[in-house]
């Protein structure tokens, strides 16, 4: 997305990524479709593009079907900073023709997404801006310390309120980007669920806090090195929980979904309450036709109630364990699930058939050479 519009990228083999905007220019709508189609990442595009071209375009976005999570409060948001929207059959454009200008939003949960689109908007915007209910999850503190390297003025609060004054211009930057929370807790629940031994390099103990309670209280055993995180089965039977996912400090909804499959495993009656998307346990069915033990109810169970409540959805789970788990016929029906389902593959008696595994890869960079490389037994074909 960001060479179709004139970025320069030079990515090398140490993980370096320089990138040179002096040569934006606005995508063609064909393309941004084409190579953008399938990713929610477009509409965080759009606040900057606005500032340095004037105008953005927003295909119809796709991403993992894990529940709503409406594009249209982003263009609320950007409408509120003096954008111009348009609708049509392909997509949405966005223009300001009058530029953009600070504003006062709140938002009704603290969407980590929604956040970013106000920080990416509102740094150049003039005037200020504040922005009430915001998430504060350790992703958007680096993002602003980000913004901050790049001449942003940005202010947090206790009670996730967020300032930003805008500037006229940001400058270059270098930065170490924060480890990935989702890929180290993933990597921890599978070597949990297979009683592997895994070294997560980078990973870090003050963002894993939450995360690591959870994993001791399930069995888990984890080591704290400088330049990352041990994880390892102790070699004796699982422990049964009660999870309530949550925005940060909380446990995280990605969290849930590789850890269920441990749960299986586990001596006894485990209960996981989903209260930040409303569809997130679909992936459970090939779990259960494995031969897992888990039911799905609309009601808010081992937790305080949620939004979701009364909304008649499936949003909290059961588990009954410890199942053995059979080889199965499984399509990955998106990022975190699907790699739920290839820790169960690995984890069942016989073989497995997993399609649609290319999903996985979209959040898990070198993910069939780390499999590889951690001994898992596999072939894959395009």
């Amino acid at each position: 997305m960001l060479e179709l519009h004139g970025v320069s990228i030079n990515f090398d083999d140490k993980g370096v990524m320089e990138l040179d905007p002096r040569g934006v220019k606005q995508a063609r709508m064909v393309d941004i479709d084409a190579h953008a189609g399938s990713s929610r990442i477009p509409i965080l595009f759009c606040g900057p593009l606005l500032h340095q071209l004037g105008e953005a375009f927003i295909p119809d976005l796709g991403g993992c079907h894990i529940g709503d999570r409406p594009v249209d409060f982003h263009l609320d948001v950007l409408r509120n900073f003096g954008a111009v929207i348009e609708k049509s059959q392909n997509g949405t454009r966005l223009t300001a023709p009058n530029g953009l200008h600070g504003a006062k939003l709140s938002l009704p949960y603290p969407s980590v997404g929604a956040t970013e689109q106000v920080l990416l908007t509102s740094v150049r915007a003039k005037g200020l801006t504040e922005l009430s209910g915001a998430a504060i999850e350790p992703e958007i503190m680096d993002l602003i310390a980000i913004l901050q390297k790049m001449g942003a003025i940005i202010s947090v609060d206790t009670d996730r309120t967020i300032r930003i004054e805008g500037v006229e211009t940001l400058n270059g930057y270098t930065h170490r980007a924060l480890f990935d929370r989702n890929e180290a807790a993933s990597w921890a629940a599978a070597a949990l669920t297979t009683g592997g031994d895994i070294f997560v390099g980078g990973a870090r103990q003050i963002e894993m806090t939450t995360f690591l309670n959870v994993f001791r209280k399930v069995g888990g055993g984890f080591d704290i090195e400088d330049d990352g995180i041990r994880f390892y089965q102790k070699g004796a039977d699982l422990h049964p929980v009660v999870i309530e996912t949550d925005v940060h400090p909380g446990f995280m909804t990605d969290w849930q979904q590789p850890l269920v499959v441990a749960l299986t495993q586990a001596k006894g009656l485990s209960i996981v309450h989903e209260t930040v998307y409303e569809n997130r346990f679909g992936f459970t069915d090939a779990l259960v036709k494995m031969g897992a033990q888990i039911q799905i109810y609309r009601e808010c169970l081992g937790g305080n109630p949620c939004r979701f409540g009364q909304m008649n959805f499936y949003h909290s789970a059961v588990i009954s364990g410890p199942s053995e788990l059979k080889g199965a016929d499984i399509v990955v029906p998106d990022l975190r699930g699907g790699f739920s389902h290839m820790v169960a593959a690995l984890t069942a008696k016989g073989v497995s058939n997993v399609s649609n595994a290319q999903l996985i890869s979209r959040g898990y960079e070198h993910f069939l050479q780390k499999l590889s490389d951690l001994g898992a037994d596999f072939s894959y074909s395009e």
